[in-house]
């Protein structure tokens, strides 16, 4: 067998995009040293990135570096949707990005640069087709973050953060890289296709302990990634000391990537016998200490944090129909992952028109506040108002928050058909635990304003929020295209 790997080019051509977006910021920003031009070339490299994605996922799947018939480059349907989302969630935070690099304390050249390499990691991400492309990918993605979260000058609880975020951050690849090893030992493959077929076809390779091991360790590491409960205890401090539109891109983006990642090992690699009875532990954890922690916040990120954790858990529930005979079968199987990207896809389009919302309400270069800086705020500003409304109520999953309501009945009904009703029902109380929150935020925000200054929203931050809650409403009225895009 030849070992020389032939590259479809027009298949990497996305990752080409994102990593040369990189590399023409950089040498724009130390040329050109203008912060506008600097900004308008990474805004333009997302956006080429985000329609190289799509045209090249229009047509069949393309498979590149491939040894016979494994390949550690797919891009199929899915990994188009990654990239393309990947790219304009990026793009969506440059523009909330705006105030931020305004204000002079973050140095924009580097920002920019960060933000196109995570980019860069999460497009290679959905198309990874073998365990060190994947855990490469994932790490490019969260490296520029370490560095975003602390980047801004002067800032104590921003160093803090980074600190907490790379401690914790470093253990979990650690333990994900011992997993991944330790599957290579027992399978000697690492390729996720050819390990799923290998563990499928051996029984006495899955009834050994070491199999069982790897299996935990990869699944707790990947957890991380998704602040899954209980490995999430960084994301409210990563959240709440990083900018604004940095923790927008950590809740969103960076929680795509772990659920991208985590849904490919399960998915390909992973037994589900084994890793279904673990996924359900962890969603009902993740979604009920993230709603009932959640209810006791005042400062408006935390809050933020607290629920995207909870959403995590909604995110991982149609993963743990796995865990019964009925949910392992072919209409079953394909339901809950197609259900769990579906959701996580209207989850960081409601979660980045929220953050942009708090972006819009807040002074340049601040924090998010608390929850009483932000009383009134709908009447002083009745379009951020009524925006920042309308994504609590779909993250809420209530009309007419359509793209959050179908989200949360899609996890419902995949879980029915893997004949879960238990867990449904989890999800069904965790909602209404959820409401509660929600709409006390909502109604804060028309209730009689408590004298705050007037804050007027920066132009970008206006056309991130409007961007943000029209696709989100659109979406809503065709949400089947999204969950058949996701069934591919």
């Amino acid at each position: 067998m030849s070992l020389v790997q032939p590259v479809d080019n027009v298949a990497m051509l996305p990752a080409y995009l994102a990593a040369g977006t990189a590399v023409l910021v950089l040498l724009v920003d130390l040329l050109v040293a203008r912060p506008a031009v600097t900004v308008a070339v990474a805004a333009l490299g997302a956006t080429g990135t985000a329609v190289g994605a799509a045209l090249v996922g229009a047509g069949d799947t393309r498979r590149t570096f491939c040894v016979g018939d494994d390949c550690s480059w797919v891009w199929n349907g899915r990994a188009a949707l990654v990239g393309a989302v990947i790219a304009l969630l990026t793009l969506g935070v440059l523009a909330l990005s705006g105030p931020l690099l305004r204000a002079g304390r973050t140095p924009v050249g580097e920002y920019c640069f960060l933000l196109a390499c995570a980019m860069t990691g999460g497009v290679v991400l959905g198309a990874a087709g073998d365990l060190i492309t994947l855990i490469v990918a994932l790490e490019t993605l969260t490296l520029p973050l370490y560095v975003l979260v602390g980047l801004r000058r002067g800032s104590l609880a921003g160093a803090e953060a980074a600190v907490t975020f790379f401690v914790v951050s470093v253990v979990a690849t650690t333990v994900t890289l011992l997993g991944a090893a330790l599957l290579y030992a027992v399978t000697g493959t690492l390729h996720l296709d050819r390990l799923g077929a290998t563990l499928a076809a051996r029984d006495d390779l899955t009834d050994l302990p070491l199999t069982g091991v790897a299996v935990a360790l990869v699944v707790a590491g990947l957890a991380f990634k998704v602040a899954a409960v209980p490995f999430h205890a960084w994301a409210p401090a990563t959240y709440d000391g990083a900018p604004l539109p940095v923790a927008a891109y950590l809740s969103t983006a960076s929680k795509l990537g772990g659920v991208v990642a985590l849904l490919a090992v399960v998915q390909r690699a992973l037994p589900g016998d084994m890793t279904g009875p673990v996924l359900a532990a962890l969603a009902v954890l993740t979604m009920t200490v993230g709603n009932l922690v959640a209810l006791r916040q005042r400062r408006t990120v935390r809050l933020l944090a607290w629920s995207s954790v909870a959403q995590a858990g909604y995110i991982l529930a149609p993963l743990g129909a796995l865990a019964l005979a009925a949910g392992r079968t072919g209409d079953a199987r394909a339901a809950a992952y197609a259900a769990a990207v579906a959701y996580a896809i209207f989850f960081v389009l409601l979660e980045l028109a929220a953050f942009a919302a708090v972006v819009a309400l807040r002074p340049a270069d601040g924090d998010g506040g608390t929850l009483a800086d932000l009383r009134g705020a709908a009447r002083r500003h009745p379009w951020v108002g009524g925006a920042f409304a309308l994504a609590l109520i779909g993250l809420a999953g209530l009309p007419p928050g359509l793209a959050g309501l179908f989200a949360k009945v899609t996890v419902v009904r995949a879980l029915l058909a893997g004949h879960a009703g238990w867990l449904a029902l989890v999800v069904a109380l965790n909602a209404v635990i959820g409401l509660a929150y929600y709409l006390r935020l909502t109604a804060s925000l028309y209730a009689t304003p408590a004298g705050a200054a007037v804050v007027r929203p920066a132009r970008t931050v206006a056309l991130a929020l409007g961007v943000a809650t029209v696709a989100a409403v659109v979406i809503g009225f065709a949400p089947q295209l999204v969950l058949d895009v996701a069934a591919r």
